[in-house]
């Protein structure tokens, strides 16, 4: 997959605050997220991660030069 910082991606499963959208905050072998709804910041594997992304949006993604 494609995923880059900035990107919000939706998610299957819901946080606890019950959002579904998180952003990146870094991307590698694993991601730093961020919860939309609360604004909690967690790390999950890439590969879990990636099962979990129901869709991508990227309409925020920071352009790099």
């Amino acid at each position: 997959m494609d995923i880059e910082k900035g990107d919000v991606l939706s998610m299957k499963k819901k946080h606890p605050c019950g959002s579904d959208k998180m952003e990146v905050l870094r991307s590698g072998m694993d991601f730093k997220l961020r919860c939309q709804g609360c604004g909690r910041e967690f790390m999950i594997v890439r590969s879990k991660a990636e099962k979990n992304v129901r869709s991508i949006d990227r309409t925020n993604r920071i352009k790099q030069v």
